[in-house]
C-alpha cells in the first residue's frame, strides 16, 4: 500500500532528510587518502551522538550494524565500513538514512579520493544528473516509470548501465515502503503519481555492465565486471508546485 503523507508528516521526512544530507557533507569533507572506512563510521557515530533527537536510521536495520555505508569503487551499495584504506582515484559512496520524530530520510552521493580519470568523473557527473532528471519526472499526474526511463535514458546515452537489482523506494514512517522506484524502465507505465506522495530516488550507474553480485559478508553489492560504479539519492515529496528535494540544504 502506497501511503499520502501529510504537510506535517512530510515536514518530519524534511527534517531528517536534511540531517542525512548534512551529515553527508560533514562526512565528504573528511574524505582523503589514507583514512579508513571505519574512520568515517565512527565520524558519523560521533555526529549522531551529539543530537538527542536524531537516530540512525540503518544500524540494526535487518540486522545491519554499522550507521553508514561506505562502497568503495565496484561496490554498488551496501559497503559496510572496516579497515579498508582509501587511496588517491578511488570513489567513495556514502549512504546514510536518519529518523526523527517517527520519519525517516535517505540521501547518498559519490566523492573521489583526490585525482580521477575525466572517464570517473564523467561517471559521477552522469549519475548525479541522472538522479535530477528522475526528479524532474516526480509531478503529480505522470507515471512511476516516467522517473525511472527518464534515469535510464539519460545513464544510458552517455554509455553507462544502470544497476537492476536495487531500486528506489518509498518512504515515511518506514525506511522502504511501497512503491519500489526503479531506475529503469517503460515510460508511460506504472502508478499515477500523486501529491503527498515521498520517494527515495537512487540511480546506481555502472560504468561497465549492469550485473551485479553480493560478497560473502551478505550485504556489499559489486559490479560483476569490477567497474567503477556510482551512487547520488535525494528524498522527495511530490507538491502541488511539483517535485520538492526534502534532502537539499
Amino acid at each position: 500500500m502506497i501511503i499520502i503523507k501529510t504537510p506535517s508528516e512530510i515536514e518530519k521526512i524534511r527534517v531528517a532528510s536534511i540531517y542525512a544530507m548534512e551529515m553527508l557533507l560533514y562526512l565528504k569533507d573528511n574524505i582523503k587518502a589514507g583514512i579508513r572506512t571505519i574512520e568515517l563510521e565512527m565520524l558519523c557515530e560521533q555526529k549522531i551522538k551529539s543530537d538527542k533527537k536524531i537516530k540512525a536510521a540503518f544500524k540494526g536495520y535487518n540486522g545491519y550494524p554499522f550507521c553508514l555505508c561506505v562502497s568503495v569503487n565496484d561496490e554498488v551499495v551496501h559497503g559496510m565500513p572496516g579497515n579498508r584504506i582509501l587511496k588517491e582515484g578511488d570513489i567513495v559512496s556514502l549512504d546514510f538514512g536518519a529518523r526523527y520524530d517517527g520519519f525517516y530520510g535517505d540521501a547518498a552521493l559519490t566523492e573521489a579520493v583526490g585525482s580521477i580519470s575525466d572517464e570517473t568523473k564523467r561517471l559521477l557527473k552522469i549519475t548525479e544528473e541522472s538522479l535530477y532528471k528522475g526528479i524532474e519526472q516526480t509531478r503529480e499526474g505522470n507515471r512511476l516509470n516516467d522517473i525511472s526511463n527518464a534515469i535510464q535514458t539519460h545513464a544510458e546515452s552517455a554509455g553507462f548501465s544502470v544497476v537492476r537489482e536495487f531500486v528506489g523506494h518509498g518512504i515515511g514512517a518506514s525506511l522502504h515502503e511501497e512503491p519500489q522506484v526503479p531506475n529503469y524502465g517503460e515510460k508511460g507505465r506504472g502508478i499515477r503519481l500523486k501529491r503527498g506522495m515521498v520517494f527515495a530516488i537512487e540511480p546506481m550507474i555502472n560504468m561497465g555492465r549492469s550485473e551485479v553480485m553480493i560478497k560473502e559478508n551478505g550485504w556489499t553489492a559489486v559490479t560483476k565486471d569490477g567497474s567503477l560504479s556510482a551512487h547520488f539519492e535525494h528524498t522527495v515529496a511530490i507538491t502541488d508546485k511539483g517535485p520538492e528535494i526534502l534532502s537539499k540544504i
